[in-house]
């Protein structure tokens, strides 16, 4: 047994849904299946809003769904998630899986660029929870205009802020990799946050607005 497999034999199983989801999306993209959240990391995303008491979530990033399955699922009868991606491919299967979920009402996919969408949103502070994983290079944009937008209180997640490791290069040679390295700099040393980085899996790095 791996480390990897106690840690998923010592969390609260995937349901159905879930495991034929991971399943389909393996078989379907198998070049791009590795973005999608392992499981105990979409548990922890349900244990957050739970937690949180989130009303409404965004989501930068969906792919096929697993994570907003997660999200939704953690968010009260009459919460929202506004569920952000430009893959019309990806997130038809994400659609099907959402509706199995019992889900898709509580979902409103947006396909364009997510910065255009969170632009277009309005300014007032109402967001509760937000979960950034999609194109490492977009995340401080995705900050930026998530963060003006989040209630006191509200909870900020991002994903893969290890990189693999990478993050310790002293001069990076890859975009997403310094992209990165910049922006965790500059949520530790932002006064607006508060913030814990954790070695889950590629790294998350939890951020509550003061």
């Amino acid at each position: 047994m791996t480390i990897n497999d106690y840690l998923l034999a010592h969390c609260t199983p995937a349901d159905d849904v879930l495991a034929d989801l991971a399943a389909e999306t393996a078989a379907a993209f198998p070049d791009a299946a590795q973005m999608q959240v392992s499981h105990d990391e979409g548990q922890l995303l349900t244990m957050l809003v739970e937690l949180t008491g989130a009303r409404t979530a965004v989501e930068v990033g969906v792919f096929t769904g697993y994570s907003a399955i997660c999200i939704a699922r953690g968010l009260p009868a009459g919460g929202r998630l506004l569920a952000c991606d430009v893959s019309v491919e990806w997130t038809d299967l994400a659609r099907t899986y959402w509706q199995r979920a019992g889900v898709a009402d509580r979902i409103d996919l947006r396909i364009a660029p997510a910065a255009e969408t969170l632009r277009a949103l309005p300014a007032d502070p109402v967001i509760d929870f937000a979960f950034i994983d999609a194109d490492k290079t977009g995340y401080p944009t995705y900050y930026e205009e998530l963060l003006g937008r989040m209630r006191p209180g509200g909870l900020l997640v991002l994903d893969n802020v290890l990189q693999s490791g990478r993050v310790l290069e002293s001069d990076p040679d890859h975009p997403a990799v310094a992209a990165i390295q910049r922006l965790n700099d500059q949520v530790v040393a932002d006064p607006r946050v508060e913030s814990v980085m954790l070695p889950v899996r590629d790294g998350v790095t939890l951020i509550r607005k003061r």
